[in-house]
């Protein structure tokens, strides 16, 4: 029985720590200094009206979700600041319906700029120059049961691009 324990008490604690695996989205690579993040408004390079109000939005709220940082409105009360831009936005019909030849399915891209800088030296923390967001929705047939669906697909996008954004972050990637 003593034996067992030992094996156990000796065993357990190396399975745990076995391969320096972790979970991701747990690490944390942003210096120690760092306490508060001002997430400003996007800039608009595009003609799609509110894409950049959803998509700083959603990062906003992915940061209060999973981070232990403050995320304040004012840029000079923050100890890094998060830029971004959406720099271009297009949407295409990818599927059409064999009868009436309609389109039943929209896919969007959003292309954006992203970049943290630590406020108080302007060190670049983290960038994605060029990130792409794809995210697809689908269109009725029937005219009359038609709805606009992009908006939903855009917000969609915009919880992706979050918490892409996030966890590069967070993991350095």
């Amino acid at each position: 029985m003593t034996h067992v324990r030992f094996v156990t008490a000796i065993l357990v604690p190396m399975l745990l720590s076995a391969c320096g695996y972790h979970a991701g989205g747990r690490g944390d690579t942003l210096p120690a200094t760092i306490h508060s993040i001002a997430v400003l408004p996007f800039a608009n390079a595009t003609n799609r009206y509110k894409i950049t109000d959803v998509m700083a939005e959603a990062i906003t709220r992915e940061f209060i979700t999973r981070t232990r940082y403050k995320i304040v409105p004012n840029p000079a009360a923050a100890d890094a600041v998060l830029r971004g831009a959406v720099t271009n936005y297009t949407s295409g019909a990818t599927v059409f319906d064999p009868t009436s030849g309609r389109a039943t399915a929209v896919d969007i891209h959003v292309y954006l700029r992203i970049t943290l800088e630590e406020r108080a030296t302007g060190k670049v923390l983290f960038t994605r120059p060029a990130m792409e967001v794809r995210e697809r929705y689908q269109v009725s047939v029937d005219p009359g049961a038609f709805f606009e669906e992009s908006d939903t697909a855009i917000a969609r996008a915009s919880e992706q691009t979050a918490r892409q954004v996030v966890s590069a972050i967070l993991e350095n990637f």
